[in-house]
């Protein structure tokens, strides 16, 4: 079967922990996301992070704005099937609980924490319960000096913020800890990926801050992280939307499957559909990407309602199907014709051999 023509190479990084998930490296891209529950909430919030997890989510981060937060925190690390992130915002304090209460990682920006003792204690708990730090620069909250220098949020800027908080982990004698340069404009995130690439060796969280609902935010998310990612930066992600967490993590495996960097599930090719398709396409599609989201395997699918490039894709794919006529069509397994289907509900018949396909070797 025909494979990507291009191997993308990967930026060398140092290697850190989250938890037991190894970050950078050789290790594969993880996949993250947020909860919008209530922390306090522990039910919701333990009940988001298992669809999460089912999604096939890495990590997970989970925002701390208050002490009853960092104590329901307890509760749900212990609960949880994959390691916790807790977003921390200036209260050093909390950064400190959230070590002390089960998080694997802490999302700070050490310059908004305040005093350089305070960041050092948040040091401290990090060290004492193998924590690790994300430095957290967005350009909607740079530290007002650095916006004071260049006037407004830029590449230049996002990337001085992050080496003068480098600075500070690494002066702490401090080195498990992994770095975000996010922007709501993709140029501008892209500039400072780019450049901050080429500064330091440490793990980079890639995203595109803010991005939008689920279509402009995938696809803006998409560019921005694609375009990092084609040239070898970045080692985990999260794709923001103004939507369900799950969503965010299956555009994410989307994006990583387009590039061929780590698969997840099953890939769907399909055509447009014309007046040639003897089937309804669309529909089709439609429904197997609903009914079989649950599925972890990598599969490849091809759904061509005609035999204009039906076979060509179909020599590509795990399972196909072509559209012939009379209702009658080609099913392919692993690129080579295998039988022929007439009058059949298509959606119930492929589900049926693609979940086979999925838990045996062969059909």
């Amino acid at each position: 079967m025909l494979r990507s023509y291009q191997k993308i190479k990967r930026r060398k990084t140092r290697i850190i922990n989250v938890g037991d998930i190894l970050i950078g490296g050789n290790n594969p891209i993880s996949v993250q996301t947020m909860t919008n529950t209530l922390t306090i909430d522990t039910k919701s919030t333990i009940k988001q992070i298992d669809k999460v997890f089912k999604a096939g989510a890495d990590l997970v981060r989970v925002s701390i704005p208050d002490k009853e937060s960092s104590k329901s925190l307890k509760k749900i690390v212990k609960e949880s099937k994959i390691p916790i992130i807790a977003d921390i915002h200036f209260h050093y304090k909390r950064a400190i609980e959230a070590a002390e209460n089960g998080a694997s990682c802490l999302r700070i920006n050490p310059g908004n924490i305040g005093s350089l003792e305070k960041v050092k204690e948040v040091i401290k708990a990090a060290k004492d319960n193998n924590c690790s730090i994300r430095i957290g620069v967005n350009g909607g909250s740079l530290e007002k000096k650095i916006l004071e220098k260049y006037s407004e949020p830029n590449p230049e800027a996002l990337i001085e913020s992050a080496l003068n908080n480098i600075k500070i982990l690494e002066d702490n004698d401090f080195f498990n800890f992994k770095i975000s340069v996010k922007s709501s404009d993709i140029f501008m995130a892209i500039g400072a990926y780019e450049g901050l690439a080429e500064m330091c060796d440490y793990p980079l969280h890639l995203g595109i801050t803010e991005a939008g609902g689920k279509r402009t935010g995938s696809i803006k998310s998409s560019i921005g992280m694609g375009n990092l990612l084609l040239k070898g930066i970045g080692d985990t992600i999260r794709v923001s939307l103004s939507d369900e967490p799950v969503e965010e993590v299956r555009v994410g495996f989307e994006i990583l499957k387009s590039l061929g960097i780590r698969n997840r599930g099953v890939k769907i090719i399909s055509c447009p559909s014309c007046a040639r398709q003897q089937f309804q396409v669309i529909d089709l599609v439609k429904k197997l990407e609903k009914s079989l989201e649950d599925i972890e395997k990598p599969i490849t699918v091809s759904i061509i309602g005609c035999v204009v490039n039906g076979p060509g894709e179909a020599n590509m794919t795990n399972i196909g199907i072509t559209g012939g006529g009379n209702n009658t069509h080609m099913i392919y397994v692993n690129g080579k014709k295998d039988h022929i289907i007439k009058d059949r509900d298509l959606a119930s018949y492929l589900e049926d051999i693609i979940r086979k396909k999925a838990e045996n070797s062969s059909i």
